[in-house]
This record gives C-alpha cells, sequence and structure tokens, in this order.
C-alpha cells in the first residue's frame, strides 16, 4: 500500500510553494544575467514562458493537478519536465550566484521527491 503523501493535501501545498519558489529563481536569474535594458522584460518573460510549460503539458488524470491536460503528456516526460522545472530553479539561482540557497533548495526537493515516491511512480507507470 503506498504511503499517498505525494497525493496529500499537506504535500500538495509544499508542491506548489516549491513551484512559486523555482518561478522566482527563473526570475531572479532573469533579472541578474539580462543586460539593463532588458531587465524587466526578462524578469517577467521568463518565469512565464516556464510557467506556461509547466501548465500546458500534463499527464491525464493527474490527482495532483486538476487531472486535465491541454497536451497529454506521458508520466515519465512528465516528471522529467518537472525534474526540469524544480531543479532548473535550483541551477538558476546558483547561475545568478545564490550557490548556497540554490544546494539548500536542491536539498529540499530532494528530501520532496523522495518523500513523494508514490505520485513518482504513478507518473512513470502512465
Amino acid at each position: 500500500m503506498s504511503s499517498r503523501y505525494g497525493f496529500h493535501p499537506l504535500a500538495l501545498g509544499v508542491r506548489f510553494v516549491l513551484e512559486l519558489v523555482a518561478l522566482a529563481c527563473f526570475g531572479l536569474w532573469a533579472w541578474v544575467t539580462a543586460s539593463a535594458s532588458l531587465r524587466y522584460v526578462s524578469v517577467v518573460a521568463v518565469p512565464l514562458v516556464v510557467a506556461v510549460l509547466w501548465g500546458v503539458f500534463a499527464t491525464p488524470d493527474d490527482a495532483s493537478r486538476s487531472g486535465g491536460a491541454v497536451i497529454a503528456t506521458p508520466g515519465p516526460l512528465r516528471f522529467l519536465l518537472e525534474l526540469a522545472v524544480f531543479f532548473g530553479g535550483a541551477a538558476a539561482l546558483y547561475a545568478a550566484g545564490f550557490r548556497a540557497l540554490a544546494v539548500v533548495l536542491a536539498g529540499v526537493l530532494s528530501v520532496y521527491h523522495l518523500l513523494s515516491w508514490d505520485r513518482v511512480l504513478w507518473l512513470l507507470r502512465h
């Protein structure tokens, strides 16, 4: 019997916060790396593009989301996308010069995904 932690409302709340943190990290990276003339555009555009890709590609019937999908995506591919967004946010934070925070975030993300093993397995099977 699975723990169902990955689908528990508390875990989904933590996941939502981690998603917002990842998007903020992409925005921070855009702010730090963009030229002064593009800074304000990129700080909005980069997280927006990530968020749209994040929301459009989904595995149908994923109980941790609405269950619907704009573009139906196999679970293993969705899991790779999730890893790219979450850990990409940590990498963006690292690239922006916040190395210690990036390492902490990567550790938190690793623990979250280990605790949500039931959802990870669900994705890999769908």
